[in-house]
């Protein structure tokens, strides 16, 4: 599965030409640079920036291919030219500790003046991201069917691809145990849901099957789905190793589609997936698939209303690249989502922010230290640029509070 960059990433391989934006484009990225403690660092020696000698350094490698990316967007022009190599975390500094200054500052980097402008400059959403039927499909599967063995890579023995839940005895930014913590993180929604022995529980997005195997562990019947073949492979093997595959069905299936009720509906880090043009289906899904009684249980990335709501029609780096047809929502936008399309009300929440940062953090230094065995599987160096970049990227929004992450306990209004 060797892909050349220029095949796979063209955006990012090809050579830019805009002499006009890129001098545009340095000059605010030198402005917003002196509002932050990072310094950066030229070929020719020059150093810019407000921080002392131990910031973090940003290395521009090829200045001009750099600002040139940026000119042309500069939302995801910055992704795409560390994919490219124009420029690095310098010598000794973490890619996360020097992108969460940013994050921390991205309301106030970029003057009022030209942040009104955004309207004009930002990209829109391209419309084969929609999440249509056929469109979910096929955004799940740039991502979730890359390969099993990849994500086995950094993901661990659970295959839990979403936020854990350190120990809270620890400190979370010293924590280690990602397995315990995965686990705890999966006991935590099903006891959020009321998960016990005899539960008909439906979970939307299988993952690779870690929650339902253990809801089945509990004695519940689980019905699991998701549009990844890939995914749906190995949760049936791994529920068979586990010896509970007579108490879990993994369907390849829309939550659109699915019929029947449940005394529990339980969904991990999927409504960033869903796209806001289908919460209101999604949600009255949950509302009509669940039993008189029963409990929902989500686990969500949530950023705050305003970011939300100056965002949400703007296309990003990790949509083109990572995440196609995703959109973070609001705790807000979920409250109000709910209040106009069902009767489920949000009745209890657990924040695990700060645990998120960490998770990821874990991942991205198994990922980098697996990459030898992921390079003979055929991913190449610009891919390896863009996963550092992406888990990175994520861990600095976690950090500097621009995300957060919930688990939510959903229940039907008395009538």
């Amino acid at each position: 599965m060797t892909v050349s960059a220029s095949i796979r990433w063209p955006a990012a391989a090809a050579s830019l030409q805009a002499p006009l934006r890129a001098a545009v484009a340095r000059a605010v990225f030198e402005h917003a640079v002196r509002q932050v403690p990072v310094r950066v660092t030229y070929p020719d020696g020059r150093v810019l920036g407000g921080g002392p000698l131990v910031s973090p350094e940003l290395e521009v490698v090829r200045p001009a291919a750099f600002f040139a990316r940026l000119g042309r967007d500069a939302k995801i022009g910055f992704g795409e030219a560390y994919l490219a190599g124009d420029w690095r975390a310098g010598s000794g500094t973490d890619l996360a500790d020097l992108l969460t200054p940013f994050a921390s500052r991205l309301s106030t980097l970029i003057p009022p003046a030209l942040q009104r402008l955004r309207v004009f400059v930002d990209r829109r959403v391209p419309p084969e991201h929609e999440n249509t039927l056929d469109g979910s499909r096929a955004n799940i599967a740039v991502h979730y069917d890359l390969s099993n063995d990849l994500f086995a890579a950094f993901l661990g023995p659970t295959m839990t691809y979403s936020c854990a839940w350190f120990d809270d005895s620890e400190p979370v930014e010293a924590a280690t145990r990602l397995e315990d913590a995965q686990l705890r993180k999966v006991d935590g929604i099903l006891d959020l849901a009321g998960v016990r022995s005899g539960t008909r529980l439906l979970e939307i997005g299988s993952g690779w099957g870690s929650l339902a195997i253990r809801a089945a562990q509990r004695g519940a019947h689980v019905t699991t789905i998701t549009l990844s073949r890939e995914q749906m492979w190995l949760a049936c093997e791994r529920a068979e190793a586990a010896g509970c595959s007579g108490l879990v069905e993994v369907r390849v299936q829309d939550y659109r589609a699915v019929g029947g009720l449940y005394d529990a509906i339980v969904s991990v880090e999927m409504i960033e997936a869903v796209g806001e043009a289908y919460w209101a289906a999604y949600f009255a899904a949950l509302d009509r698939l669940l039993a008189p009684g029963g409990r929902v249980a989500i686990q969500a990335i949530t950023m705050d209303h305003q970011r939300f709501v100056a965002t949400r029609r703007s296309f990003s780096w990790i949509q083109k690249y990572i995440f196609p047809g995703g959109i973070v929502p609001s705790l807000q936008a979920i409250d109000e989502t709910l209040a106009g399309h069902t009767t489920l009300r949000v009745t209890h929440r657990r924040e695990l922010r700060a645990h998120y940062a960490r998770t990821l953090r874990l991942w991205r230094e198994r990922f980098l230290g697996q990459w030898p065995l992921l390079r003979t599987q055929g991913f190449d160096e610009s891919f390896r640029r863009m996963w550092e970049f992406y888990l990175a990227y994520s861990e600095a929004g976690f950090r500097s509070g621009y995300l957060g992450v919930s688990q939510l306990q959903i229940t039907r209004e008395p009538a």
